[in-house]
């Protein structure tokens, strides 16, 4: 007797930007879609489809929030998406958190393009090293670059920090009258 395969409940992310003219997100889609069916044999199912028009510089996307909102209840097994510059192109740090939120929810993902990216299979835990040293790095030359400006501001004769306040002893007490603080 033939032993059933699990069903993975997958969820498809296509993205396109509205900058970029002439793209229409169904290409990314059919692809998707054909390939779900070639892994049909493996138990693979379509649950979900998501497709934002917007840039993919924010998190702040009508189907990409509607996606990690079902990601928490658990409505799919895997996001499968085009590839990862589709998912986002919030830099590496944001996008290694995004991947990190899906895996919390316990949803693998996978991306089509580029068949190293993905949370299924033998080298997952080796991708996800991979990426969250790049993201260390990229959190460093962040802050390199944060100090570079802040020394060259000062450098140029700029004070930094909030503007002090100056008060007078006579305004403070005419409000500390009224009932101010």
């Amino acid at each position: 007797m033939k032993k059933s395969t699990p069903a993975l409940r997958i969820a498809l992310y296509a993205r396109v930007s509205t900058r970029d003219k002439g793209q229409d997100h169904e290409n990314q889609i059919r692809e998707l879609r054909e390939f779900v069916e070639r892994k049909s044999s493996d138990g693979w199912v379509l649950a979900h489809v998501y497709v934002d028009k917007l840039s993919g510089k924010t998190a702040d996307r009508p189907a990409f929030r509607k996606m990690f909102d079902a990601a928490s209840r658990r409505e799919f097994d895997v996001v499968l998406f085009w590839s990862l510059d589709r998912l986002t192109r919030e830099g590496v740090l944001e996008t290694l958190q995004h991947l990190k939120i899906l895996t919390g929810h316990g949803c693998e993902w996978f991306s089509y393009r580029e068949e190293y990216l993905r949370s299924i299979g033998p080298f997952r835990d080796a991708v996800l090293a991979i990426l969250a040293a790049i993201a260390k790095q990229e959190n460093i030359r962040l802050s390199e670059r944060v100090q570079a400006g802040l020394s060259r501001a000062r450098a140029q004769g700029k004070v930094l920090g909030r503007p002090k306040k100056v008060l007078r002893l006579a305004d403070v007490l005419a409000q500390r009258e009224r009932g101010l603080s």
